[in-house]
């Protein structure tokens, strides 16, 4: 490899967060779905048997790409991400549908989830595109093409249709930023546009244009003796209005109804805890009956008695809060936090930019699935269906997640080789 002490190099606490998190997530499968008559933790026949494999294999992937040549993840980027955008297409025609997702491709007692492995390739092409920039200003252009780098894999997610897992992509904006792309401005922008899209589902359409028409007004007034910025304020509020009217009409006639449910519940516009309220419902008295310490491990009752749906993959963390408590659930999240905070440090002491940008990739994806995963959990965001990375049930998750992280340390091991 030309490497003089090739394994001093790899960032090994980085390894052990994430064998923390496979280890808790591997246990508190076993506790979610426990089966006295198959006791074994290495039980094939049931999630947690089938988890050790998982682990065991992500194990082998992990370390097999850290001795392979970290300039062969940069070369073949386009090439993983055709293929991935292949197996995208692929599973809407052969794809397995399960819970009104045709996401999976059944090889044999294996589903293959290709949505989870689209968030690599995105990252990895989108790495080779930007870093391709650097020596140029951050433009327009070079921000569209990005975006249809990330919005392509979206589309054909959204197909399947698989919401959460398409709005995973849109966490990469956080790349954008970093790279200059998207400056304060965009973004004091998306923070108007989350505040209207809420509004929009609380107050009626026409009042909150009226509202916006007013502010307008006034604004228009105080700033009548400079034309360039009355111009500005009336473009601002005709976007606003359209923008209001856009997400009226897609919550009325693009969402799903179950979608519409469980937005309204989250909201308190309606109350269905035998409903569509009943997850949320059930998530919050598991992790709620937790307490400081916890039931303890086995002892989870919502869990035992199978109260809350989902529970070994999208609602991993209410068994680690009904049977760890506050304490468990506290050390858990601040393993998420140090392993984010790591990221970010590795991120920043990257020689190349691609291998920058990649790094802020995995960051934005992880973060965004560990805060919306357990934000959903205790009902700060609406039931959206996406995995606890590392934690919940699932090899295409697993594999993803490891893959994803390990080419991290990979550049990170070799940045002094890349940068030559």
């Amino acid at each position: 490899m030309g490497e003089k002490n090739f394994f001093g190099r790899i960032d090994w606490f980085t390894i052990l967060l994430w064998l923390a998190l496979c280890l808790i997530g591997w246990f508190n499968i076993y506790a979610a779905v426990y089966d006295p008559e198959q006791p074994s933790i290495f039980s094939m026949e049931t999630n947690y048997g089938k988890q050790s494999i998982y682990i065991f294999t992500a194990l082998i992937i992990g370390f097999s790409i850290l001795i392979i040549d970290a300039k062969f993840f940069i070369s073949t980027s386009p090439l993983i991400y055709a293929v991935v955008i292949l197996l995208l297409i692929l599973v809407l025609i052969i794809g397995r549908n399960v819970g009104g997702n045709q996401a999976w491709i059944p090889l044999g007692s294996f589903r293959l989830q290709p949505s989870e492995f689209g968030k690599l390739a995105t990252c990895l092409l989108l790495a080779t595109y930007l870093s391709s920039q650097t020596n140029k200003n951050p433009n327009i252009k070079t921000l569209f093409i990005g975006a249809l780098i990330v919005l392509f894999p979206v589309a054909l997610v959204m197909l399947q249709p698989d919401t959460g897992s398409a709005l995973a992509f849109f966490a990469l904006i956080f790349v954008f930023y970093r790279e200059g792309y998207v400056g304060n401005t965009l973004l004091l922008l998306g923070g108007l546009a989350i505040l209207l899209f809420i509004l929009a589902l609380l107050i009626n359409q026409w009042i909150i244009i009226g509202v916006l028409a007013l502010i307008a007004g006034l604004l228009i007034y105080s700033l009548r003796k400079k034309r360039k910025y009355i111009i500005n304020v009336g473009v601002l509020f005709f976007a606003c209005a359209v923008y209001v009217l856009m997400v009226d009409f897609a919550y009325e006639h693009i969402l799903q109804t179950h979608q519409r449910n469980r937005i309204d519940v989250l909201l308190g516009k309606i109350h269905d805890p035998r409903g569509e309220g009943y997850n949320l419902n059930q998530s919050k008295i598991a992790i709620g009956s937790g307490q400081l310490l916890g039931k303890g491990f086995l002892q989870g009752t919502q869990t035992k008695y199978k109260f809350v749906p989902e529970q070994s993959t999208d609602f991993i963390f209410c068994t680690i809060g009904e049977e760890w408590g506050f304490v468990g659930s506290t050390v858990v999240i601040a393993i998420y936090l140090t392993l984010l905070l790591r990221l970010i440090s590795i991120a920043e002491r990257q020689r190349t930019a691609f291998a920058r940008i990649y790094a802020y990739g995995v960051a934005s994806i992880l973060f965004f699935h560990f805060f919306i995963n357990i934000g959903m959990t205790i009902g700060l965001v609406p039931v959206i269906g996406i995995p606890l990375p590392l934690l919940s049930y699932g090899g295409s998750s697993l594999w993803s997640f490891t893959v994803l992280l390990f080419i991290l340390l990979r550049f990170d091991s070799s940045r002094k080789g890349l940068n030559g």
